[in-house]
């Protein structure tokens, strides 16, 4: 008897952290062998990532996920039983044939990745092994370097600012505890900083502070005096990692910025990104552009030179050809990877190895609207990925996820932490 066939497959409908339904899948393989896991679900989405399945209509303001659920306890649950869950590709073609949709839209992507997630955690439960140690097969991993939410902006807070994430990266740490040891420092100091000047107003999707600021930069200037007060140095111990996220609010050369009331065009847009990395300790900066704008993207890397990690999430949405052809033209130098934009494992994965290939930093993320779900820690370690990317230092959905990582720091012992290694090595250094 193959013990690794699928025997079962069964999802159901669950709420993320937004209060919006989600899809969990269960697959159980014929030797006993269990796993689970669910979609979480972006509030920013690219215009070539998977989509998300939703019911419409006026029930739960169109999001409801009774269709995705519908699909995997039908036909994808008849197409995969019988195949080995440990022939992962095999498993993600056939979801892919199944779908017969670039992006997933007619299962839906959500429906999809949770299946696909859930079938590698089964793999692993036969195999006896926890998840990232199925995934590295021996190899050597790291923990990864975290890049943590302080000031939560753009669609995640009702684009207050425009911005949509002002982050930390500990690059003083010596290990994945100390790392988030020195954020809850930074963090506990923003808040006081907000409290003190009338401006804590609750926190955004991803649990960072809401963004009462009067412009883009103020919250910048915030975040400095959060790290200067938590007791450590700008740029040495502690380093600024911005989301700008510009595809909500920029269109064909041409960016909107609502908060100042102010319109700029390409070069004008990478002029003021510049001169927030010559004058803030700024260490990456993701999606600087928007995702039809590739001429800003190499402009603005191409003035960074090697000395600023240069993300690509809605720009390259996980994808291994756009992560390739970016890569050529050198639109950017980091890749963030999210396994609900491809909508598959393998797809995934074939994004983060093609990051690897040409040289690119590799960031494993979450999504706004998140669950208890853990997987991603698992792939950000077993791939050796080197930064994860979860959200703030608050909310439960977001907390799960950093405490895995301790978690697996404490059963690896030996483990290399990441740290700063994974950056350029003049990164969060002010622009000359």
């Amino acid at each position: 008897m193959n013990r690794t066939l699928i025997e079962s497959i069964h999802a159901r409908r669950v709420w993320d952290s937004r209060g919006r339904p989600t899809v969990e899948a269960e697959v159980r393989l014929r030797g006993g062998a269990f796993g689970r896991a669910i979609a979480p679900a972006g509030a920013s989405r690219g215009m070539h990532e998977a989509i998300d399945l939703r019911d419409g209509g006026p029930p739960l303001g169109g999001m409801d996920v009774r269709n995705a659920v519908s699909h995997v306890n039908g036909e994808i649950a008849t197409r995969l039983i019988g195949m080995d869950a440990q022939d992962q590709r095999a498993v993600d073609a056939a979801l892919i044939a199944l779908d017969g949709t670039p992006t997933k839209s007619r299962l839906g992507g959500n429906a999809t990745i949770a299946v696909s997630m859930a079938v590698l955690h089964a793999a692993a439960a036969a195999a006896g092994v926890p998840l990232y140690a199925y995934l590295s097969q021996g190899r050597p991993v790291r923990l990864p370097l975290p890049e943590i939410q302080i000031f939560g902006g753009g669609a995640h807070a009702g684009r207050r600012v425009d911005i949509q994430d002002f982050m930390v990266m500990a690059l003083g740490a010596r290990s994945f505890a100390q790392a988030l040891d020195m954020t809850a420092e930074v963090y506990r100091a923003a808040g006081r900083l907000m409290e003190e000047s009338g401006r804590l107003q609750g926190v955004a999707d991803e649990g960072g502070f809401w963004p009462a600021f009067n412009s883009n930069e103020e919250a910048l200037g915030m975040l400095v005096r959060a790290i200067e007060q938590a007791g450590y140095v700008p740029g040495e111990d502690v380093a600024i990692s911005l989301d700008v996220a510009a595809s909500e609010f920029g269109r064909n050369g041409r960016y909107t910025l609502g908060l100042e009331r102010r319109e700029l065009d390409r070069d004008g847009m990478v002029e003021m990104l510049l001169d927030w990395c010559q004058r803030y300790p700024i260490a990456s900066v993701e999606d600087p552009l928007a995702e039809d704008d590739p001429e800003g993207m190499r402009a603005f890397t191409a003035a960074v030179g090697h000395r600023i990690q240069v993300i690509g999430d809605d720009f390259l949405v996980t994808n291994a050809d756009r992560v390739r052809a970016a890569a050529q033209a050198r639109h950017c130098n980091a890749v963030l990877i999210k396994p609900n934009q491809a909508g598959t494992v393998t797809e995934t994965h074939a994004a983060f190895e093609a990051g690897m290939a040409a040289g690119f930093g590799t960031i494993v993320s979450a999504r706004s609207g998140e669950t208890e779900d853990v997987t991603i820690v698992h792939l950000s370690t077993g791939w050796d990925a080197g930064q994860l990317k979860v959200g703030s230092f608050s909310r439960s959905e977001r907390m799960a996820k950093w405490n895995e990582c301790l978690r697996l720091e404490e059963v690896l012992g030996s483990a290399v932490f990441a740290g700063r290694e994974v950056l350029p090595p003049q990164a969060g250094l002010p622009l000359p």
